[in-house]
């Protein structure tokens, strides 16, 4: 079955999150003319009891769009730790605590870590657009790297100053946006999104 095509104007952003606000809006400006965030709409954010990215994406993507009565796109994404068997995964963020502090967060995993020598990770988003008819369309992207310690760069946010995308030197805090917008797990999963369903005739020029 094929996916069901975007044609509105307006997209509801569902997170609190003002990174991933950023993000996803400069990945969708050439296909929408007005944006909105779950926050600035006082949008409450949903419990997230999904057992996969999948899962906690589709959660907060159709709360938004049951909310606000307008078409919302989510992302669940996390931090895949291979010697930690894949944690933090989707509790990326609960490491941080109830004040979201990545600094925390960091260094739990650098203390989980220990001496491990195996220090590759991916960043994994599963992107979910939901109507608010309940109808849903998700999308996954998946980007491998490594860990360095200690954390590098202001750029990012997040588990971004710890991690270093394959063939690369710069962490993803270290890098440009734009850089890391053209590779990133969101990217990716956008990618994927957008020539499933965004139509070649929507895409503006500014």
């Amino acid at each position: 079955m094929s996916a069901r095509i975007f044609t509105e104007d307006e997209v509801v952003i569902a997170t609190h999150n003002p990174g991933k606000v950023r993000e996803i809006a400069e990945l969708l400006g050439p296909y929408a003319s007005q944006f909105y965030s779950a926050g600035e709409l006082g949008l409450p954010e949903p419990v997230e009891d999904g057992g996969t990215f999948e899962a906690n994406a589709i959660i907060k993507a159709l709360s938004a769009a049951k909310g606000s009565g307008k078409v919302s796109l989510a992302d669940d994404s996390g931090l895949s730790v291979a010697a930690l068997g894949g944690e933090p995964g989707i509790y990326s963020a609960r490491w941080a605590g109830p004040d979201k502090d990545f600094h925390v967060a960091m260094r739990e995993v650098e203390t989980r870590l220990g001496d491990a020598q195996d220090r590759s990770a991916a960043f994994i988003c599963a992107l979910a657009i939901a109507w608010p008819d309940e109808h849903v369309e998700v999308f996954e992207g998946r980007i491998d790297g490594h860990l360095e310690f200690l954390p590098r760069g202001l750029k990012g946010f997040g588990y971004d100053p710890i991690f270093v995308p394959e063939g690369y030197s710069d962490t993803f805090a270290e890098m440009e946006p734009a850089l890391k917008q053209q590779m990133s797990h969101r990217a990716r999963a956008f990618e994927q999104l957008l020539h499933a369903v965004i139509p070649a005739a929507r895409q503006r020029l500014g």
